[in-house]
């Protein structure tokens, strides 16, 4: 069992904002569903301009965590999915014998997005970009846990995923939402709220979860956070996830 203290969070969704906005919708979860995409007034309109809506909605997230003069805190960008929409451009340009764009290929890799962030904020800091399927969260703060157990003293993580294109439509396998969200992790001190995570495989076989949330879990996680619930179970492939709270 890993466990750390979330020490800020910040997150956005559409007509979702503020913490008041997403403390009242952790209270009464609905799916956020809409085309709006954040302002990212932080970052000079011609570098905005290269970044699509997912990459916003991650990159607003982490500004709001990060302090402006703040450099060096070790970085972990979590997303299922990636940019599916650039990858679908290539694909599409492939199948019609087309030259893939360079810039569409270069923004497409899952890293691309910790890499723009990297460059907005001049950061030559650790930072990793990884997928784990339906535990990509875990997967997430297991690393995240191990960099704060090679002695950074704090790590922030940024979850985020987009609607699948329509071509995708018969494909998944959880609820599908535009959402992001960032946690400042420190180890577990008390003084905020307090998370453990453990795992394992002895008894679930053929175990499922009773019932199945109506959020993709990437943000149930997220809901757990700031609903105050103590605990929090799923199962995927055969390996049971808990959650828990310090009370």
């Amino acid at each position: 069992m890993i466990g750390f203290s979330v020490k800020e969070w910040s997150a956005w969704a559409p007509g979702l904002v503020d913490h008041d906005a997403w403390r009242a919708w952790a209270r009464a979860p609905w799916l956020p569903m809409g085309d709006d995409t954040p302002a990212l007034t932080e970052v000079p309109a011609m570098q905005r301009r290269r970044i699509e809506r997912l990459g916003r909605m991650a990159i607003q997230t982490a500004c709001w965590c990060q302090r402006a003069e703040e450099h060096g805190v070790p970085m972990v960008f979590a997303s299922r999915h990636g940019d599916v929409a650039r990858s679908m451009e290539l694909l599409e340009a492939l199948a019609a014998e087309q030259p893939p764009s360079p810039t569409t290929f270069g923004l497409s890799v899952h890293n691309a997005i910790a890499a723009l962030y990297s460059i907005l904020r001049r950061e030559r800091g650790n930072y990793i970009a990884l997928a784990g399927g339906m535990a990509t969260v875990e997967t997430a703060c297991v690393e995240a846990a191990a960099l704060l157990a090679d002695g950074a003293p704090e790590v922030m993580l940024v979850v985020y995923d987009a609607p699948l294109p329509a071509i995708y439509a018969g494909f998944p396998d959880e609820p599908d939402a535009g959402f992001a969200w960032c946690w400042r992790l420190a180890l577990a001190d008390g003084a905020a709220p307090t998370l453990r995570l453990g795992w394992g495989s002895e008894g679930v076989a053929g175990e499922t979860d009773a019932e199945a949330s109506h959020l993709p879990h990437g943000l149930d996680v997220l809901r757990f956070l700031l609903s105050g619930d103590l605990s929090l179970r799923w199962i995927s492939d055969g390996m049971a996830w808990q959650w828990r709270r310090d009370a």
